[in-house]
């Protein structure tokens, strides 16, 4: 069990990493607009007095440290899909990962940003707040695409 943890832990850092890898590609060579993951550390913030969703996050009062407890958010988020991922395919995956289960279950994870942050952010189900939508849930996809080869990725490092 400890095994299985300790690699579920390893790959959703290593496919968090590698979606952040993508982030950076898209901002420096496509110029689309970096992620600011200070929103989304509001939007923990105040999920301890209860409030899970927000007309705006813009609105709902700061926090002093917004963006780190954003970016640690994201990583514990992605550590543990990770470690879900690792426990629910357990020993034979870990030791001969396949992309496909590590896809469907990256794309299943998309359900969590769209039909919860998304919504708690006040941008609405699937981003229908958004002006552009579309293209807010395509790069959401591919994103989380991303993320999947992170896992297979380092699942393949670590066997």
């Amino acid at each position: 069990m400890f095994d299985i943890l300790w690699r579920g832990l390893a790959i959703g850092a290593g496919a968090t990493i590698l979606m952040d890898l993508w982030a950076i590609l898209l901002t420096k060579v496509f110029g689309q607009t970096p992620p600011n993951w200070a929103p989304v550390g509001r939007w923990f913030w105040h999920l301890r007095r209860g409030k899970v969703f927000h007309d705006s996050i813009a609105d709902a009062e700061p926090y002093e440290h917004e963006l780190a407890l954003g970016w640690i958010s994201h990583y514990a988020v992605g550590i543990l899909y990770g470690v879900i991922f690792a426990l629910i395919m357990g020993q034979g995956w870990l030791a001969a990962p396949t992309f496909l289960p590590a896809w469907i279950f990256g794309i299943i994870t998309v359900g969590a940003g769209w039909f919860l942050l998304q919504p708690g952010l006040g941008i609405g189900w699937a981003a229908s707040k958004h002006p552009n939508p579309n293209k807010v849930r395509c790069f959401n996809l591919l994103a989380h695409t991303v993320f999947a080869l992170g896992l297979y990725g380092t699942a393949l490092i670590l066997r």
